[in-house]
């Protein structure tokens, strides 16, 4: 650091939706010349955070200084007109336009009312090779990788005086290389004295740029700290944090351990399936009544993975077997033809039809299935409506009501009975307690237990590493979009193991069960993990 005096303090800062307390009495300093990481996991307020500072949200309580002075922005122009800029992870620059006009734009060098194309050029040559980056700045923007377009919004930032530059999960969509062009970037950036507020889920890229870092969770403070003093289990167990385990009567009912599967056939088995740019390729195999657990920070591939299994993505590397035979899954209609559901994490835009009643989401799937032309009788409807209300104890028992209307827990069960009507011999259920109070999270807990019994085979995705080794018979853990181990859970696994393997990852081998003795991976496989 260059200074040892804030560029930027956010003391108290308190932010409020609608039955949501998103930011509680947070402060955050931010120092001339340093990259300075924000870490927690999903709904920690890291996005609250930044629009508090840029303008897009007003503040409840605190209060924010700039040098010195108090500020407060009335958005994300007069934030940049200041000397705050933030460059997000979707870059917002028009890709028709050249390299020149997107730095420029609004702010081109005229004369006598005409724009100065030669100077613009001139400037953004000047400006880039600032950044080590030498292209044709009259091609279109679009003409270029998204790494090359980062620069160029970086450069856009930089060039309007940004004393503090915020990239928001700048490097979510870039190789290794790409990444390593980023950082050396930034690092030039923070010896010229800028500060960056860098935001990753990414802990090899912390540990690779940051100077610091600051852990939110729940939306509270959890800490800062130098990142030569938090080793990174440390900072793995500050952003997922412990809770006390209230669901004890779990823990008596459900026994951990699988029976030996070792001779039968699994019923889905995915060799070396993978997406570029989405996930590495890895090998999973799930039995019949088996509970898979898939655990892992935000951002490190699990829904991915749900998603390639599913058929929401297409893989372009590796295949899948059903049943021992090589099944289509180049689409949901494939996959649940197949016996497969698929409950996503995004309940409200993935999941529920918010203006459908309780009723016709519960059907939905049931009658995607049957197609469109045979529409599902209203007595059978009733029954099976009336059955799963009953069984998943979903509240008001008014099928008529629109699901809007019930708590994010009922809203969960419905979709949970949705894909129960269907009979499916694999559940993949993505974060099914997120957001939901601890009466309904134990519920669907108790209904994981059961399905399981009943020989249906459940992939269990949670956040809670506590949740997952609760209900898992084996635990694959993700860590920056690769699959770096499978755990038999048994009496040697422990949160402490799993948070061990999150932060230090494994020897590669594609993601193959350990007990598989999967060939290692070659060159091309190991730089599509670090991707």
């Amino acid at each position: 650091m260059t200074g040892n005096r804030p560029v930027l303090t956010m003391t108290g800062i308190s932010k409020t939706f609608p039955g949501v307390r998103a930011l509680q009495h947070v402060d955050f300093r931010l120092f001339p010349g340093e990259v300075h990481a924000l870490m927690g996991e999903n709904g920690a307020g890291k996005s609250t955070l930044i629009k508090v500072l840029t303008g897009v949200y007003g503040t409840d309580e605190g209060s924010i200084d700039l040098d010195g002075e108090p500020v407060a922005f009335s958005g994300p122009r007069q934030a940049a007109a200041s000397g705050v800029s933030t460059v997000y992870q979707e870059v917002n620059l028009c890709a028709n336009l050249s390299v020149a006009e997107n730095i420029f734009i609004g702010r081109q060098p005229r004369r006598l009312g005409a724009v100065r194309w030669g100077e613009m050029r001139r400037r953004a040559r000047a400006l880039l090779a600032r950044l080590d980056l030498d292209i044709d700045v009259g091609a279109q923007l679009g003409t270029y990788s998204l790494a090359v377009q980062q620069l160029v919004a970086i450069a856009r930032a930089i060039d309007v005086r940004a004393r503090v530059l915020i990239l928001d999960e700048p490097t979510s969509s870039l190789d290794a290389g790409e990444v390593e062009q980023l950082f050396r970037t930034l690092r030039q950036l923070r010896d010229e004295g800028i500060a960056i507020l860098f935001v990753t889920h990414f802990l090899d890229q912390v540990y690779a740029i940051a100077d610091r870092i600051t852990v939110l969770r729940n939306g509270t403070l959890v800490g800062e700290y130098r990142t030569g003093e938090l080793p990174r289990l440390g900072l793995v167990e500050k952003m997922i944090g412990r809770e006390l385990d209230v669901l004890e009567r779990l823990d008596e009912q459900q026994n951990r351990v699988a029976t030996t599967r070792a001779g039968a056939a699994p019923l889905l088995d995915a060799v070396q399936l993978g997406r570029k740019g989405a996930v590495a390729p890895f090998t999973l195999r799930i039995h019949a009544g088996e509970v898979v657990g898939l655990a892992g920070l935000l951002g490190s591939g699990r829904t991915e993975v749900a998603r390639l299994l599913f058929g929401a993505d297409r893989a372009d590397h590796g295949q899948v077997h059903v049943d021992g035979r090589r099944g289509a899954l180049r689409n949901p209609v494939q996959a649940i033809d197949h016996g497969i559901g698929f409950s996503s994490e995004d309940r409200r835009a993935e999941g529920i039809v918010p203006e459908l009643s309780v009723r016709e989401n519960m059907i939905l799937a049931m009658q995607a299935a049957r197609g469109w032309l045979r529409p599902i009788p209203r007595r059978r409807q009733d029954e099976l409506v009336e059955k799963y209300v009953a069984a998943l104890g979903i509240r008001p028992a008014n099928p008529d009501l629109p699901i809007a209307n019930l708590s994010g827990g009922n809203q969960q069960k419905v979709l949970l009975a949705r894909w129960l009507i269907t009979e499916p011999r694999l559940l993949i259920l993505d974060e099914p307690t997120r957001g939901i109070d601890i009466g309904a999270k134990a519920e669907i807990q108790k209904l994981v237990v059961e399905l399981s019994d009943g020989g249906t085979a459940v992939l269990f995705i949670s956040a809670e590493l506590e949740e997952v080794l609760r209900l898992s018979h084996r635990v694959a853990v993700m860590r920056d979009r690769t699959m770096v181990a499978q755990l038999t859970n048994d009496d040697t696994v422990d949160a402490d193991r799993v948070m061990q393997t999150i932060a230090e990852g494994a020897p590669a081998h594609g993601g193959a069960p350990e007990q598989d003795g999967a060939p290692e991976q070659d060159g091309t496989q190991q730089q599509e993990a670090h991707r």
